[in-house]
């Protein structure tokens, strides 16, 4: 599967941060339009918000919400300490960086830009002796020093995968996240993703246990502002998300694999055995 290749910096301050995105700024600004995908976004500071491609970290600043703090940090410390990103510090709230040695070098590999126009990124520290901006074959061996593999592999992160990453790339990711689960890593031993939580209040999903952050963020766009859990069912229907049942081989949508009985919610399919897919499949 072939990428681009993008050399740059990455940075944080002035920033809030979570453990699946962080901002770049590329070398040469032309290699942006190598990608497909609307125009990427980039600030006065020439910086892009990238995606990290495959993982899904817990969400630690959602539409004023976050999930478990002691479980979502550990995964922005990886992402800063991998990068060489050192003194940071954060304002009061915790949220935004005021103070940090960024700007560190590192690169890219991207094929694409979403919806937000946020570039969908492997991301890896460091140099490379490859030309910027070429198009290379991403393999097996290469993708295990990313930083998406380094979060997986350590159960900081859940996979989370998106139609257009081909197997050979989903599998290697599937198998350290089934790992990193059965090896009690990380935010693993909090998931009650595919068992069941209660949503009588949000404490219990913001500060307690940890879910796929796919599912929180859309229990919050629904009970953020109060109420409870009836309805959520039409709630995802009506949002309309088509995946992939890797595990039934077969085409569905979100609600179909969300439970609800009484004020519990589940996953009925664990999280490595989707890909979600371009809401334009939709039907009417």
């Amino acid at each position: 599967m072939t990428f681009v290749l993008i050399k740059g910096t990455f940075h944080v301050l002035g920033y809030c941060l979570d453990g699946d995105s962080i901002r770049f700024q590329a070398d040469d600004s032309a290699n942006w339009r190598k990608l497909s995908g609307p125009a990427a976004a980039l600030n006065a500071l020439g910086h892009a918000s990238l995606r990290m491609e495959a993982v899904d970290a817990l969400e630690t600043h959602y539409q004023g919400f976050h999930q478990p703090l002691r479980l979502a940090r550990p995964a922005v410390r990886y992402i800063l300490s991998s990068l060489g990103i050192h003194d940071v510090v954060w304002d009061e709230t915790q949220k935004r960086v005021i103070k940090a040695e960024d700007g560190t070098e590192g690169y890219i590999l991207a094929r694409s830009t979403e919806s937000l126009r946020r570039p969908v990124a492997f991301v890896f520290a460091g140099g490379s002796e490859e030309k910027d901006g070429r198009e290379i074959s991403l393999n097996e061996s290469m993708l295990s020093k990313s930083l998406n593999y380094g979060l997986i592999v350590r159960g900081l992160a859940y996979p989370m995968y998106y139609n257009g990453l081909f197997s050979d790339l989903r599998h290697p990711l599937t198998y350290a996240s089934i790992h990193a689960r059965e090896e009690g890593r990380g935010i693993w031993p909090y998931d009650l993703t595919t068992k069941g939580f209660s949503t009588t209040n949000l404490g219990t999903i913001t500060n307690e246990v940890a879910i796929l952050p796919k599912l929180f963020r859309r229990i919050i766009d629904y009970m953020g502002e109060g109420g409870n859990i009836d309805g959520f069912i039409d709630h995802l229907r009506n949002g309309c998300e088509p995946l992939v049942n890797v595990a039934q081989v077969q085409f569905t949508r979100f609600d179909s694999i969300v439970e609800v009985k009484g004020d519990r919610v589940k996953l009925t399919e664990s999280p490595e055995n989707l890909i979600f897919l371009d809401k334009v499949l939709c039907k009417s």
